[in-house]
């Protein structure tokens, strides 16, 4: 299964979106991510509805942020790109009769429901500008 990469990539976007005061197309946003402008425009308006970022039209018109970063937590950022499943692992349904399946299935639910609950209750505690600030301070330790 391939990994669903769009929360660290919406993440990336905002954090370098803050650093300037300019619109930023969504070719330069394409390029930054190695994608294509249609998908950048495709996921930031999910960012839009949620009001992280506005659309500027006419020349010189893009994406600029529409609130400060301190306002969007992480949880915020999973919701607008969708709430993309946060493991692979699952249930099968191979053999929906079998009671060992449907014993198997209960048991590795229940775990992942209890797991991704606290995922997100942590994703609900960091705001894009913790991640902002652990950046810059990698930036000024020389860390890439």
């Amino acid at each position: 299964m391939r990994n669903d990469s769009r929360l660290s990539r919406m993440l990336h976007v905002l954090i370098h979106m803050a650093q300037t005061d300019e619109p930023v197309t969504s070719d330069v946003i394409a390029t930054m991510l190695g994608t294509h402008a249609v998908v950048v425009r495709r996921v930031m308006a999910g960012a839009r509805d949620c009001g992280f970022v506005a659309a500027v039209r006419g020349h010189g018109g893009g994406w600029k942020l529409g609130c400060s970063l301190e306002r969007i937590t992480l949880l915020d950022v999973y919701q607008a790109v969708g709430e993309p499943a946060v493991f692979a692992l699952g249930a099968t349904a191979d053999h929906p009769d079998c009671l060992v399946e449907q014993a198997v299935n209960a048991s590795v639910g229940q775990a992942l429901q209890a797991a991704q609950a606290l995922l997100l209750k942590r994703f609900g505690q960091v705001t894009v500008a913790d991640i902002a600030r652990q950046a810059t301070a990698r930036h000024g330790a020389g860390r890439p």
